[in-house]
This record gives structure tokens, C-alpha cells and sequence, in this order.
């Protein structure tokens, strides 16, 4: 009996991975089998900086130009987290758009200067055909995302 449920715990385990490795993979293959929620990542993102990191969440966003980043909406409201890729490396279609994914990558932090939020400012105003005003950046600012490794899109 001790050998059954030994067999059906490893059964479980191992099929439990592979569906979680089903759908369509961007990047490298995921490493991680625990998860770790993108609100306790917001809550304290210091704790995770430098970290690899498995997240699961809603796709809300897709980079437009170059598919280089997708947004994933956290398990708490009004919460997301940017997955960035190095251009050309991955490119998400915007179909993913709406779907689930599991992300695995390394918590960054990026600290910008207001000059940097300004030009930035001005870039995507331009890339998008908007109007921006340089007067409504005060001060500078710190963001975390993750910097991406691999995704499963189910």
C-alpha cells in the first residue's frame, strides 16, 4: 500500500509538470516548479531583485513594434508586471493577447532619471502619434520587471 502511494504521488508530480510545460513556449524551457505571486513581488520587490522567478497571470498587454514584452496581471487588482525580452530573442504575437502564461526571469530594478522619464515621454508620444507634456514629470522614478527567460502561453 506505502508503494502505491509512493507511485501515485511521483505519477502526479511528474504529469502535473508536464501539463504545466503544455502550450505554446517562448524562450527557454521553464526551470521553476513553485510559483511566486506578482502581488508578494510588488509588496517587496527588493526581496526578489536578482531573482529568477515563476509567475502565472493574465496577459493584458503585448508590445506592439517588436513583440519584445508582454504585461501579466497580478493576482491582486490593478496589478501587473512587465516581462521584458531582449529584442529579437522572443517575439510574442499579438494573439497571446488575453491568454494565460506562466513566465519564468529575474526580477529587475530600473531607477530613471526625471530627464530619462522626459525623453521617454516624448519617444513613445511620437511612436504613437500622441501629445505628451514634459511639465508633468517632476521627479524620477524606480520600476521592477522580468528581465524573461521562458514562457508557457496556454
Amino acid at each position: 500500500m506505502k508503494k502505491l502511494f509512493i507511485f501515485l504521488f511521483v505519477f502526479l508530480a511528474i504529469t502535473s509538470n508536464l501539463f504545466a510545460q503544455n502550450g505554446k513556449k517562448y524562450g527557454n524551457k521553464i526551470t521553476l516548479k513553485e510559483k511566486t505571486s506578482i502581488s508578494a513581488i510588488q509588496e517587496n520587490p527588493e526581496k526578489y531583485v536578482g531573482k529568477t522567478v515563476l509567475v502565472e497571470g493574465l496577459i493584458v498587454d503585448v508590445c506592439e513594434k517588436r513583440g519584445c514584452w508582454i504585461e501579466i496581471a497580478s493576482d491582486k487588482e490593478f496589478e501587473k508586471i512587465r516581462f521584458k525580452v531582449d529584442d529579437g530573442v522572443i517575439v510574442f504575437p499579438m494573439e497571446i493577447k488575453g491568454e494565460i502564461v506562466l513566465a519564468e526571469g529575474i526580477v529587475e530594478k530600473l531607477t530613471f532619471t526625471k530627464e530619462q522619464l522626459i525623453e521617454q515621454g516624448i519617444h513613445q508620444a511620437e511612436e504613437h502619434g500622441t501629445t505628451f507634456d514634459p511639465n508633468s514629470v517632476t521627479k524620477g522614478k524606480t520600476t521592477y520587471r522580468l528581465k524573461g527567460l521562458g514562457t508557457v502561453v496556454k
